[in-house]
């Protein structure tokens, strides 16, 4: 059995810092986020092989993941000949010979999502599709999907008017799927699942049914989002490492280097190779990329750093996200909200 991510997306939401790192691939703590999909997808013995559909810098993830054997299942990866939509990309990705149900995961989706649970209410519904639904707190700012009594889908409402709102469930991007329904997709076009997959099985009266799911489950696709995630982790929303069974805590690696006279606050964390020097604060809600190094008397404030950026002492960095190689002067003072792409470089003093 097959379980494809769909991890082509550029991130452009999260540029600067998807400029030089594919969204899935993106850090969260010392893991890439599309780690996290394959832990839960390994939790289904059944799901043999990972299929990687890719289409924005797709060495970059390969080199990471390589076949999968040192994650114990099989990763395949499958580069779109130019960009085809959620539906195509699905259909390319599976093949022509599949055969067996499909599990479908968006590149950017983190949650908890029973998936023996989803795959058990697809196979007793005898669906031909599933599709997971998740309730959010402003249905208007999203495109609804209406269930009826028996949790069939009767329809999708896109970014509905008040007067409109009849549910808060939104599709959470993780699917179940029968192949003999993507022969109405077009070999090799782009095709969207959302507005012509899914419309197809209900005017075809096809079995389309929901799952509800009402856990952990959040689109890390902007920086604010993104953010979240580190705090939903540390603070124990989101069980996960590295911090599963000690939210809170300060989680330092065993070969960070952290001075005498250093101030660190939890939760935070601080990755292998990182450096904290006598003086420096790092504050709660802080993310200490590897290799990092923090001089004298700075100060992190609730920022993630990522991997080999260089803060001088004295500098202030609050609420900030930092990409690979960033340079902050001596003094400077980092705003919240800032986003700094990979080899930024701060001179001494700068306020930004």
């Amino acid at each position: 059995m097959k379980a494809i991510l769909l991890a082509g997306g550029k991130g452009t939401r999260l540029r600067p810092l998807t400029l030089h790192t594919p969204k899935p691939i993106v850090p969260i703590f010392d893991r890439p986020f599309l780690r996290y999909q394959i832990d839960l997808v390994r939790q289904v013995p059944e799901i043999d092989e990972i299929v990687l559909s890719l289409n924005y810098q797709p060495g970059r993830i390969q080199e990471i993941f390589g076949d999968g054997s040192e994650l114990g299942i099989r990763i395949r990866y499958v580069v779109e000949p130019h960009p085809l939509g959620t539906g195509g990309a699905i259909k390319f990705a599976a093949g022509e010979n599949v055969k067996d149900s499909v599990v479908v995961f968006n590149g950017d989706v983190l949650t908890s999502v029973d998936l023996p649970a989803l795959l058990k209410l697809h196979r007793d519904r005898k669906a031909k599709a599933t599709i997971t639904l998740a309730p959010v707190d402003n249905p208007s700012a999203y495109g609804l999907v209406e269930t009826d009594a028996h949790k069939n889908i009767k329809a999708f409402v896109e970014k509905p008017k008040p007067e409109e709102i009849t549910t808060n469930l939104i599709n959470a991007g993780i699917y179940v799927l029968e192949p003999e329904t993507f022969d109405r997709i077009p070999p090799e076009t782009a095709w969207s699942i959302e507005r012509a997959y899914f419309p197809s099985l209900i005017e075809r009266g096809e079995t389309f049914v929901a799952y509800e799911y009402r856990g952990y489950w959040i689109d890390i696709g902007t920086p604010e989002k993104y953010v979240q995630v580190h705090r939903d982790i540390m603070e124990g929303r989101f069980a996960a490492p590295p911090f599963s069974g000690q939210a809170g805590k300060v989680i330092v690696a065993s070969d960070a280097k952290i001075d005498e006279g250093a101030v660190l606050e939890g939760p935070c964390f601080v990755d292998a190779h990182a450096v904290v020097k006598r003086g420096a604060k790092i504050k709660a809600g802080s993310v200490i990329g590897r290799g990092c190094h923090i001089d004298e008397d700075a100060v992190i404030d609730g920022a993630i750093l990522w991997p080999n950026t260089w803060v001088d002492r004295e500098a202030v960095v609050t609420n900030a996200i930092a990409g690979r190689h960033t340079h902050i002067g001596r003094n400077a003072r980092v705003s919240a909200g800032t986003i700094l792409g990979d080899k930024t470089v701060l001179t001494d003093f700068t306020q930004s």
